[in-house]
């Protein structure tokens, strides 16, 4: 990856297709093409980020994760985050969630919290690794009847 520059951005229209195939690819119930134009055109509190990939000398472009997050007064709430399954454990998702933060922080936005699959173990310690703790269950949160954990990290403004 030394050769490969990352850029964080809003995610635009143009990215959909390639936000859609991570999408699909990270999550059980994924999201559908319209939930996404509403975040992006209708939903006042949400912001989309992606994280590009790119090589100047090849012309290489290519959006590689992103994240959905919403901004409501001095909270906000992490609606979904992915990296694509082949780039993940490389620090790319942390960047993005980095990105998240600093975000936070600049709109005083004191709590981010999110929930999470009890069965997801992986993003449970990614959370975990940059600061957010378990708060509570919520019983069969998800449409497929599996609880969730609500976790929440305090951002120091």
């Amino acid at each position: 990856m030394k050769y490969l520059d990352t850029e964080i951005r809003e995610m635009v229209e143009e990215d959909l297709e390639q936000v859609m195939e991570i999408e699909h690819l990270c999550f059980k119930h994924p999201y559908k093409r319209g939930d996404f134009l509403h975040e992006l055109y209708e939903n006042e509190y949400a912001t989309v980020l992606v994280i590009e990939l790119s090589n100047s000398s090849l012309n290489l472009k290519q959006v590689c994760g992103f994240v959905d997050f919403w901004k409501t007064f001095d909270s906000g709430t992490i609606c979904q985050i992915a990296i694509h399954p082949e780039l993940q454990k490389m620090g790319l998702g942390s960047e993005l969630l980095k990105e998240v933060i600093m975000e936070c922080k600049v709109n005083r936005v004191r709590f981010l919290a999110l929930e999470v699959r009890v069965s997801n173990t992986k993003a449970i310690n990614f959370y975990k690794k940059h600061g957010f703790k378990e708060v509570v269950i919520k019983p069969q949160y998800y449409t497929d009847g599996e609880d969730a954990i609500y976790m929440v990290l305090e951002v120091k403004i």
